[in-house]
């Protein structure tokens, strides 16, 4: 878009950078030093208060809905596991867990290669942005040339964005609750590989919005049946009558990449 065609869209009010740079060239004086004089969308002191909370939890659903918009993204797979599952020999929570790195990463690669065929718009890879399964994720499609999303959260011990999210579509959170909403607001798919608090409130979030109808059923794809039938006990869920035998269908257990696509796509073309 050209600058011409941009001001025509705009209309023929003043925009916000135009007043912005005009504001910068005030003269240094007391009344424009003070900061009751800054503009209020450059005032970090005044967005930062407590009583901005709302307009702060709208900008964290607008930037990334925009970014997704900018980059053509129209739906996604959605991979979690655990930050804590290395691809290399050092730093592994349980060395039994490791094979999963590589088969996230290989389903990531399979999934991006569908991808492909929409010109990267579908079925495009979204991860935590982390370390452990999360980088296995943007790992597999970058290994292809293929893009991918990271939707990263600032936490007291910071997590870095791992290095194979396509840097356009590196995004941060504050808000928990906002970043699981992008998770799902394109989701075709929802895969989990074994994980600890943070996959399973990502992974109850998925079964819940599915189970009481917020969001269309899509696959939800769990990579290890073993560990997830250790972990959590659903055969004593539906005894207990707190959820229904039909419920435990939301979920497909798989052990390989090629099985987890399988599913996917059987899903879709029923």
């Amino acid at each position: 878009m050209t600058d011409q065609e941009s001001s025509a869209r705009r209309g023929p009010m003043r925009s916000a950078p135009q007043d912005l740079e005009a504001w910068k060239r005030q003269p240094s004086t007391p009344q424009t030093e003070s900061p009751a004089y800054r503009l209020a969308f450059t005032d970090h002191d005044f967005i930062l208060r407590d009583e901005l909370r709302p307009v702060r939890l709208q900008l964290e659903l607008l930037k990334p809905e925009l970014v997704m918009q900018q980059y053509g993204i129209e739906s996604t797979v959605v991979i979690f596991g655990s930050a804590r599952i290395q691809g290399d020999d050092t730093g592994s929570a349980n060395p039994a867990l490791k094979p999963h790195y590589e088969e996230a990463r290989k389903f990531a690669r399979i999934v991006s290669e569908a991808s492909r065929d929409s010109g990267f718009r579908e079925y495009v890879v979204v991860s935590g942005g982390g370390p452990g399964i999360m980088e296995a994720a943007n790992r597999g499609a970058a290994d292809i040339g293929a893009p991918s999303i990271g939707l990263n959260i600032v936490l007291p011990h910071e997590q870095a964005p791992n290095g194979y999210i396509t840097p356009e579509l590196c995004l941060q959170f504050h808000y928990f609750a906002l970043r699981k909403m992008h998770f799902l607001m394109r989701a075709r798919a929802v895969v989990a590989f074994p994980g600890g608090f943070g996959t399973m409130d990502e992974l109850f979030e998925a079964l819940t919005l599915i189970q009481t109808g917020k969001v269309r059923r899509f696959p939800l794809v769990l990579f290890g049946e073993a560990f997830w039938r250790k972990v959590i006990n659903f055969d004593a869920l539906v005894e207990a009558g707190t959820i229904s035998p039909q419920d435990i269908d939301l979920i497909t257990f798989v052990e390989t990449a090629e099985d987890g696509w399988d599913a996917i796509a059987g899903f879709y073309r029923r």
